[in-house]
C-alpha cells in the first residue's frame, strides 16, 4: 500500500485485499463521516466489510445484529483469523464465556460485537451496553425490520428504538432482497436520508434463468434429466417440505446422482457436517429446505433448481444468488407447478390467529398484574397460536406502548458436580455457603444430577428467587458444576393505562389479516412471473425497482425456449362424502384443541399447531384428511358445521 493511501484504504489490506468492490467504498465514506445509511446489495455482493473496515477505524465497538448465530460464529471466526477483535454474545456461550465476552468489552478491546435482535430486547443487556460507546449499529437482514418485507422477525421492529437508547452514533442497514416500498421503511425507521440509500444492481449476468412448467407426476424425472445433461459442478435443489427434501434426494441417489437431503429436522451436527462436505466437494446435490443458504459462500456452485415455487421474488432471487459467485456461467431453473400453492398458501393462513385466540391472549397478558413474568411456549399453547405469533403481538404491545420488557431469566437448573459439594463450598464466604446448602436440600436429586425448580426451592428456603438464579450461574461460572438451564421466561412491566382490551386485539387481528393478504400476493407474483411472456431478468429487475434498457438475451424467454401461459394445474377436487362423514366424526370427538372452524381447517389441511401438539393428535386418522385442497375451501367447508 502506497505511503499516500487513505485510513480506509489502509484498512482494506487487513482484509487481504486490494480493492473494493462496486458499492462498498460509498457505504464505508458515508459512515465514517457520521451517516448513516442503506446498502442494498445483491447476494455476495460483499456487504459484511461495509460495517467491519470501518469498525477498526471507529472509536468504540460496532454492533452487528445478525439473524443466525451460525452466520455470527463463521463471520467471527473470519475476523480472528485476520487478527480482528471481534465477539459474539448468543445463547450458546457458556457463563464463563459470556463474562470472557464483558471483560473484553469493558476493557475496549473489542472492535466488533455480534448479537441477535432478541438480545438487544433484553433490558439488562442493553443497560450495561449504554456504559460503552456504541460507535455503528449494523443491522444485517434489514428487510426484517419492515412488515412489508418477505421475512418480518417482531424483535427487529425495536432495533431502531433500541438504536438511540443505547446512543448508536450511525446505523448502517444491509439486506440482499429489499423492494423500493421495504427500502423506505428501513430509512424511515433508522432516519436514513435518501442520498445515503446505496444500492446497486440486482442483475447477476452470469446468471441463466429459466422456467420449466411441469406436472407433479413429471417433475422428479425434469429435475433427474436436467442433472445428467448438465456439466456437473455443484447443484443445490431447493423444496419447500422437509418430505419432499428425503424423497427427492433419494430418488436422485437411487438413479446414479450424488445427491444429500439437508433440512431443520436433521440433527444440528449432522447438518453442519453436510455442509462442510459441500463446501469442499464432497457432495454434488444438496436438496433443501430454505434453512440451506444462509451465509454459503461456496463460488462454485454451477447450478440452482426450484423443486418447487419459493414463496416470494424476495427468496427466488435470495437462493438463485448462491449460484456461480465465481462470475462463470451458472444456471437457474424454475420447475414451476400451479400445485405447490396449495401448501404455499395453506402454511401462510395456518400462522393467522383466531379473533377468539388473540383476545384471549392479549385479556391474559394485561391481567397480570403491574409486573410480571410469562413464558411464550405456555402462552403459545395455552391459546393454541404460534410462538412466532405470540412474539409478535407482544413486541406489537411494546411499540403501542403498552407493555415494557424487562429481563429474561431461566426457571429451572439441572446441576451436575464436578467435584466433592463440601470441597466445592470452601470457595464461597458463609453467607453463599449457607444459601447453597438450602438449596441443594430443596432440591430434588435423581441419578447424579440435582434439578432446582427457583420459585419452589425459593419458597422452601426463604430466599429471593433471584439470589437463587444468580447462585446457580456463580457454580457454573466457577467450574464447579455442569449446569442447564431451562424453562425460560420473559419479564414485563404494564405501561400507562388501562387499555380497551377488546379494540387492542381487535387491532391486531386487523394486523394479522393485512401480513396475511401480502404474504399471498407475493405467492401470487412468483405464479405471474413463471407464466409471463417476457424476459425474466427485466420482470426481476422491475420487481426490485431497476429498469433494463434491453432484454438480458440470456433467460429462456430470449432465447426463445419458454413456454408462456397458465401452469399445469390439477383441477380441483371436491370433498367426498367419506371425508364429510370423517370430519363430522372428528368433530363429535369435541377435542379442545379443535373448537373453531379455523382450527379444525387447519388440522385437516395438515398444519400443526400448539394446541393439536400438545394433545398429540397429530396421528389420528383425519389429521392432514383434506391437505390437497385449498384452505380457504376448507375453511368454507368448516364453517358450514357452525363450529365457531
Amino acid at each position: 500500500m502506497s505511503s499516500d493511501s487513505t485510513p480506509i484504504e489502509s484498512a482494506l489490506s487487513r482484509f487481504g485485499l486490494e480493492a473494493f468492490r462496486p458499492g462498498q467504498r460509498e457505504v464505508i465514506e458515508r459512515l465514517m463521516a457520521g451517516k448513516s445509511a442503506l446498502a442494498v446489495f445483491p447476494t455476495g455482493g460483499g456487504k459484511s466489510l461495509c460495517y467491519q473496515l470501518p469498525a477498526l477505524l471507529l472509536e468504540g465497538v460496532t454492533l452487528v445484529v445478525s439473524p443466525l448465530i451460525a452466520l455470527m460464529k463463521d463471520q467471527v471466526d473470519a475476523l480472528h483469523a485476520r487478527g480482528i477483535a471481534a465477539a459474539r454474545y448468543d445463547s450458546t456461550l457458556k457463563p464463563s464465556e459470556a463474562a470472557a465476552v464483558w471483560r473484553s468489552l469493558e476493557a475496549g478491546e473489542l472492535d466488533l460485537l455480534y448479537v441477535a435482535p432478541e438480545r438487544l430486547a433484553n433490558a439488562g443487556f442493553r443497560e450495561r451496553l449504554t456504559h460503552h460507546r456504541v460507535a455503528m449499529l449494523a443491522v444485517d437482514e434489514a428487510h426484517c425490520i419492515s412488515e412489508w418485507g418477505h421475512n418480518f422477525r417482531p424483535d427487529y421492529l425495536k432495533l431502531a428504538d433500541f438504536a438511540k437508547e443505547l446512543g448508536a452514533s450511525r446505523i448502517l442497514g444491509l439486506t440482499a432482497t429489499a423492494t423500493p416500498k421495504v427500502s423506505e421503511s428501513i430509512c424511515q425507521r433508522f432516519g436514513i436520508a435518501a442520498e445515503d440509500h446505496v444500492q446497486l444492481s440486482f442483475r447477476r449476468e452470469n446468471l441463466v434463468v429459466g422456467v420449466t412448467p411441469c406436472t407433479v407426476a413429471g417433475r422428479k424425472e425434469l429435475l433427474l434429466a436436467r442433472l445428467r445433461q448438465s456439466a456437473g459442478g455443484a447443484a443445490v435443489v431447493y423444496v419447500t417440505l422437509q418430505t419432499t427434501a428425503e424423497a427427492v434426494a433419494t430418488y436422485l441417489s437411487r438413479n446414479g446422482i450424488d445427491a444429500k437431503a439437508y433440512h431443520a429436522g436433521l440433527r444440528d451436527d449432522y447438518r453442519a457436517e453436510l455442509q462442510e462436505l459441500f463446501m469442499a466437494g464432497g457432495v454434488e446435490v444438496v436438496v433443501a429446505t430454505i434453512a440451506f443458504g444462509m451465509g454459503i459462500d461456496k463460488a462454485d456452485i454451477r447450478a440452482v433448481y426450484h423443486y418447487n415455487l419459493p414463496k416470494s421474488l424476495e427468496n427466488y432471487v435470495q437462493e438463485i444468488g448462491r449460484a456461480g459467485r465465481d462470475g462463470l456461467p451458472a444456471h437457474c431453473e424454475l420447475l414451476a407447478c400451479a400445485d405447490d400453492l396449495t401448501v404455499l398458501e395453506n402454511f401462510t393462513y395456518g400462522d393467522t390467529p383466531t379473533a377468539a385466540a388473540l383476545r384471549s391472549l392479549v385479556d391474559r397478558l394485561l391481567r397480570q398484574g403491574e409486573e410480571f413474568d410469562i413464558s411464550r411456549y405456555q402462552l403459545s399453547t395455552g391459546n393454541d397460536i404460534r410462538p412466532q405469533v405470540v412474539a409478535t403481538v407482544l413486541t406489537y404491545l411494546e411499540l403501542r406502548g403498552v407493555l415494557a420488557a424487562t429481563a429474561p431469566f431461566y426457571s429451572r437448573f439441572r446441576i451436575q458436580f464436578l467435584r466433592d459439594e463440601e470441597a466445592l463450598l470452601v470457595g464461597y464466604d458463609a453467607g453463599q455457603q449457607d444459601l447453597l446448602r438450602r438449596v441443594f436440600a430443596a432440591a430434588k436429586r435423581w441419578r447424579g444430577w440435582l434439578t432446582v425448580v427457583v420459585e419452589e426451592v425459593a419458597e422452601v428456603t426463604g430466599d429471593d428467587p433471584e439470589h437463587v438464579r444468580r447462585a446457580m450461574g456463580d457454580l457454573e461460572q466457577a467450574g464447579d458444576v455442569i449446569a442447564k438451564p431451562s424453562g425460560l421466561r420473559q419479564g414485563y412491566r404494564l405501561v400507562g393505562a388501562q387499555p380497551d382490551i377488546a379494540a387492542l386485539a381487535g387491532e391486531m387481528e386487523t394486523q394479522f389479516l393485512q401480513r396475511e393478504e401480502q404474504d399471498i400476493a407475493r405467492l401470487r407474483r412468483v405464479v405471474e412471473f413463471a407464466e409471463s411472456d417476457g424476459c425474466r431478468t427485466r420482470a426481476l429487475l422491475e420487481y426490485f425497482g431497476e429498469g433494463l434498457a434491453d432484454d438480458c438475451g440470456d433467460c429462456d424467454h430470449c432465447r426463445g425456449e419458454a413456454t408462456p401461459g397458465a401452469l399445469p394445474r390439477a383441477e380441483n377436487r371436491e370433498i367426498s362424502d367419506t371425508e364429510v362423514a370423517a370430519v363430522h366424526a372428528l368433530v363429535a370427538e369435541h377435542h379442545s384443541a379443535l373448537r373453531s372452524s379455523r382450527q379444525v381447517a387447519r388440522f385437516l389441511c395438515g398444519l400443526s399447531s400448539p394446541a393439536t401438539t400438545r394433545a398429540k393428535l397429530m396421528r389420528h386418522d383425519s389429521f392432514g384428511l383434506l391437505g390437497d385442497i385449498a384452505f380457504l375451501d376448507v375453511l368454507l367447508f368448516c364453517e358450514s358445521l357452525n363450529l365457531g
